[in-house]
């Protein structure tokens, strides 16, 4: 076509329908598609899953008796297995006698006595042990409350169970064993000042005191409950109620009431402690007293109730019978005066505790310490720095340090009733640095009253340990020779010098690692110095440190012995060495000598 005529190439508008109807629809399918690109989708909800009539109740809607159980199961499973309770249960409402319970919660027979002597211990205390058990069920145990009324249900025994041996503060745990403590008494007929007095709620109050004689009966009841589940058993052939009781000794605790009496102020914290006995009797602590010192020394005496229930269940689901001997590993010697480490000074350290340590201290002061771990003893191995680290040298593990000394005071020093006690407790090993060193640490005091301190979290200054370097040199601040604990380089708490002959002990008031108290009765502001009567060093790390240890001490026996030998096949030839040649100028240097070649 010619160019006039010829048209752009435009894309022709799009075709509208014709009718009114088709433009309707086209507007409406335009609106439904951009609808469905912006309406999110709809929500689907849950179906109903409630049941109809006649159909059984879902889980959510059981009973509140199974919903109860439920409850009292998952509290109980956290101090005591299930299956366990269980069979303890079934032991104790399958039995004939209807005082099955209170029997299973009793004690062992035993004839208990004080150590050394064989004088058997107060009266009161044969007559309040027999009694824990009945006092134990009626409290606990006792159906609505009512003693005497047990409940004998399932969940009535989870109940009772957890009344005892839920996890709790550890005020409400020695307020429990107080009751126990009051109701045995009050059924025994033994002396107690003690005296419970319930209000409307879970929790009453206590009133009254303790006389020295009763806290020495209740901390005697408290280890007897650990003894009873931690004592070895033995088959009982012939045994029950004919057989004779085995004897037992009672630790010594006259350490832990002196330390309650001078806590709450009815002992003076001065030169009468040494002659003080419990057996004087004297002025009484009053309970709210009682139970701080026990809060603040030994914390572990609220849990004694509880883990004695849950031995007593143990062993009565294991073993239907009821025990009728126990081992006579306690009691064939006593061995309280063979190391300074003795099973009431044990106990004493394990109430001080809440960590794993407190299982070992408290196992020892059931069947004594283990003499495998004693690594280090001054009259055995011999005084000194370095008979001491020849025994502790590589063993990277928590070590336990006593120590007893006597003061220095006059002529006639040398004198047992004013020996006194101390010790170290190191979470690791000894290191020869001439810096003090360490991540944790307790002191002692543990003769004739016993007291801890705990970290202050000031300082760091926990151990030290420095010998003398094998290669001297000229030093124009030497550093100390000998071990301290707390303080500082020379204005040490604890030092125990070079020969083990002397130590030092300082006030509070130079060390910033542990807390404030004395360690030696009647402490001033004077560096107290003494002479050293005995060391023992115990180790606490187990088997397995105690084997590192050793194959530390053989490759080090080695090493030292390839150093002492000498192989004279390196030297060579004498005629060739050059000793021989320089000995030679030596001894005449105008010597003509013909060079071989």
């Amino acid at each position: 076509l010619p160019t006039a005529t010829r048209l752009p190439l435009v894309s022709p508008p799009p075709r509208l329908p014709g009718s009114q109807e088709e433009r309707e629809e086209v507007t409406h399918l335009s609106t439904t598609s951009f609808s469905l690109l912006t309406t999110p989708p709809p929500i689907r909800r849950a179906r109903d899953t409630s049941p109809t009539m006649g159909a059984s109740a879902s889980t959510s809607n059981s009973s509140p008796e199974a919903h109860e159980q439920r409850e009292q199961e998952t509290l109980a499973s956290a101090a005591l297995a299930i299956p366990l309770l269980r069979a303890a249960h079934s032991r104790t409402t399958a039995a004939a006698s209807s005082n099955a319970l209170a029997d299973a919660l009793s004690p062992p027979r035993a004839a208990f006595r004080l150590p050394g002597s064989s004088s058997p211990p107060p009266p009161h205390l044969d007559a309040l042990l027999p009694r824990l058990g009945p006092a134990i069920a009626s409290l606990f145990f006792a159906h609505g409350g009512e003693e005497g009324a047990s409940d004998a249900s399932w969940v009535g025994f989870l109940k009772g169970f957890n009344r005892c041996c839920a996890r709790v503060p550890a005020s409400q745990s020695l307020a429990l064993l107080l009751r126990v403590y009051a109701a045995a008494c009050a059924d025994a007929g033994a002396p107690c000042g003690v005296r419970y007095q319930p209000d409307d709620g879970d929790e009453g109050k206590f009133e009254g005191e303790l006389a020295p004689e009763e806290i020495a009966v209740l901390l005697w009841m408290c280890w007897v409950m650990t003894w009873s589940g931690s004592a070895p058993r033995v088959a009982a052939d012939g045994g029950g109620e004919k057989s004779e009781p085995v004897a037992v000794l009672l630790p010594d605790v006259s350490h832990l009431v002196l330390s309650a009496l001078v806590s709450a102020g009815a002992v003076a914290d001065d030169a009468g402690v040494w002659a003080w006995e419990v057996s004087a009797g004297g002025k009484g602590v009053k309970v709210q007293e009682f139970t701080s010192w026990v809060l603040s020394t030994a914390v572990g005496l609220g849990s004694c109730l509880s883990r004695y229930v849950q031995e007593r269940f143990r062993s009565l689901a294991a073993d239907p019978v009821e025990e009728g001997s126990i081992s006579t590993a306690n009691a064939e010697f006593d061995t309280s005066d063979a190391y300074l480490l003795t099973r009431g000074r044990a106990w004493e350290i394990s109430l001080s505790l809440r960590s794993k340590l407190s299982e070992k201290f408290l196992l020892a002061s059931v069947v004594g310490m283990d003499t495998d771990d004693l690594l280090y003893r001054s009259s055995v191995h011999g005084k000194g720095l370095s008979r001491f680290w020849s025994c502790v040298e590589g063993y990277k593990g928590p070590m336990l340090i006593l120590l007893s000394a006597f003061s220095n005071g006059g002529s006639d020093n040398v004198d047992a009733d004013r020996r006194w006690g101390i010790g170290v407790l190191t979470e690791e090993g000894f290191e020869n640095k001439d810096t003090f060193y360490g991540s944790s640490g307790f002191l002692y005091a543990t003769n004739p009253i016993f007291r801890m301190l705990q970290p202050s979290g000031k300082e760091k200054n926990f151990m030290y340990c420095h010998m003398h370097p094998q290669i001297r040199v000229y030093e124009a601040k030497p550093k100390p020779v000998g071990l301290a604990f707390g303080g500082t380089i020379g204005n040490e708490r604890i030092f125990l010098d070079e020969d083990f002959s002397k130590v030092t002990i300082r006030h509070h008031a130079v060390d910033k690692t542990y807390q404030h108290g004395s360690l030696v009765p009647n402490q001033g502001y004077l560096p107290v110095e003494a002479s050293v009567h005995e060391v023992e060093v115990w180790g606490l790390g187990g088997e397995t440190t105690k084997r590192q240890q050793d194959v530390y001490k053989k490759r080090e026996n080695i090493f030292s012995e390839q150093r002492r030998k000498v192989d004279l096949k390196t030297f060579g030839n004498w005629e060739d060495s050059p000793e021989k040649m320089m000995m030679d100028m030596i001894s005449d240097p105008n010597a003509v000598r013909r060079e071989e070649r």
